[in-house]
């Protein structure tokens, strides 16, 4: 996977950005970051981002409207994020925030169970939502003429979602599904969700996503209740609209139906700290899979804010900037050294990825993949991977390769507005991590800064197996054996994403 500036996309965990299909969203978090721009507490007062035309208010029940104009079409994308994913949850109801997105499809006390997808279709809307470790967020692409009706829409299941317990237990079986199809009959999928169980102790992000089978077994409709009437709550939630609108009429439409929810007290989160790691950790797996896969991560800091850096955040940048330099462009070192055979007496790879974490409400992750070539040992492959780190760490890196990665990243600032959804997407990212509304300007302005000496620096100072987790995929040949013999099923259920 190639790096791309984005906060959208440092937003989610390093070994997931590896195996993008198996991801149920973007990672996004809660910061305490001052805004340099001054929040309203009154509805009608608003903070206007450096980009003047989106403005940010807040409702008198807590919850946060942000509104950008976009006219060069007649649509709008509306998406509702809640500050609660995967992460809050709790030992015994893993995947229950998954679940509980799903229920949001199946009913309030005026829409029965399908009524509101088939209504958005009847509006021309394209509507779906996804559940990462840090967020629950809910989408919807639509001509602009029907905002209003799919904003009554939305405030409704956000306020008064319910189902008949049937239901619930109907829909449970289509996660279980998803999770076989997606996890359990992808060795790719199973060696990430156990390198995550291996790599963290105490932070909950060691729990996937999905969850585990045996909590979904042993779920109960009142599991997805509780979770539902302690989260959806108006001040622990955004609305994002993005389109051909104008902000004053937003906001009065966000008054008149997302406004009338009552407002409630936001849970108190108690921290979950990992412990230090003093020491390498290694997992292997065997499974039905044609070629080994070498997952190497090390701890790293997460960026908390953009303003006042102290040394410790000048690192996330660096750190960011190494991965990039590594793996941010079709040429980049890994790509030349491993998979190309540069300087080398053969080649070492088939393909080679890196990337850092950078931002999220758990800890961090500096990763590097690399699938080896043929007759290549994984050990041999991974020390490939560590070679490449000790060369920029012992030889430094050229001006010119860190200038190529700002420039790309540069460019892809303005590539992404051509996409409203993207702008939508960027927008509720940046809310959630408690930031400024125009934090991916803030931050390529800063990454801009970081020079080959700050690279180099990081590259030698962060990459001992004091931190280091190893997971290993190796071909089983039974299992293959097994899998190529095992009858298809006739017919699956279908799900969501």
């Amino acid at each position: 996977m190639k790096t791309r500036f984005s906060l959208v996309q440092t937003l989610i965990p390093a070994p997931w950005r590896l195996l993008a299909p198996v991801v149920l969203g973007c990672v996004c978090v809660a910061l305490n970051v001052p805004s340099a721009h001054a929040r309203s507490s009154e509805g009608d007062a608003a903070a206007v981002a450096a980009e003047s035309d989106v403005r940010q208010y807040t409702l008198d029940n807590g919850m946060t409207l942000i509104v950008k104009p976009d006219h060069r079409a007649p649509t709008v994308v509306h998406m509702v994020w809640v500050r609660v994913g995967a992460m809050d949850e709790v030992d015994g109801t893993s995947g229950v925030a998954h679940v509980l997105e799903h229920m949001l499809f199946k009913g309030t006390k005026t829409m029965g169970p399908g009524d509101y997808s088939k209504r958005m279709a009847a509006l021309g809307a394209q509507e779906n939502a996804f559940t990462s470790r840090d967020t629950t967020a809910y989408h919807a692409q639509l001509p602009v003429e029907h905002l209003e009706t799919v904003m009554a829409m939305e405030a409704d299941r956000f306020a008064n979602n319910q189902w008949a317990d049937e239901e619930f237990k109907r829909e449970l079986e289509v996660v279980k599904e998803e999770r076989r199809q997606r996890t359990e009959e992808s060795p790719q999928a199973q060696m990430i969700e156990q390198f995550y169980a291996a790599a963290f102790m105490a932070s909950p992000y060691r729990r996937p996503i999905v969850g585990w089978m045996s909590d979904l077994d042993a779920m109960t409709p009142d599991d997805a209740r509780q979770f539902y009437q302690r989260w959806y709550v108006p001040a622990n939630a955004a609305v994002v609209i993005v389109g051909d609108v104008q902000p004053d009429a937003v906001l009065a439409l966000a008054k008149k139906t997302y406004g009338q929810i009552p407002a409630r007290a936001v849970p108190v989160r108690k921290p979950r700290e990992e412990p230090t790691q003093e020491g390498p950790r290694r997992i292997e797996l065997r499974a039905a899979t044609e070629q080994p896969w070498v997952l190497l991560s090390w701890k790293v800091p997460r960026l908390e804010r953009l303003n006042n850096l102290d040394a410790a955040q000048r690192d996330t940048l660096a750190l960011t900037m190494l991965a990039a330099v590594m793996d941010g462009y079709p040429s980049a070192r890994l790509i030349r050294s491993l998979v190309q055979g540069e300087g080398k007496d053969k080649r070492l790879a088939d393909s080679v990825s890196a990337s850092n974490g950078l931002t999220g409400r758990g800890p961090q992750l500096f990763t590097m993949s690399i699938i080896p070539a043929a007759g290549v040992d994984p050990g041999e492959a991974a020390q490939a991977l560590k070679d490449e780190l000790a060369r920029v760490a012992r030889d430094g890196i050229d001006a010119k390769e860190l200038q190529r990665v700002k420039t790309q990243w540069a460019a892809s600032e303005v590539y992404k507005r051509d996409s409203v959804m993207g702008q939508a997407h960027e927008l509720g990212s940046n809310w959630l991590l408690g930031m400024e509304l125009d934090a991916s300007e803030r931050l390529l302005a800063l990454l801009k800064t970081i020079t080959p000496e700050e690279v180099q620096s990081v590259a030698q100072r962060y990459f001992s197996d004091e931190t280091l987790t190893t997971g290993v995929l190796l071909p089983d040949a039974d299992k293959l054996a097994a899998k190529a013999k095992a009858p298809k099923p006739a017919s699956r259920p279908a799900i969501r994403h």
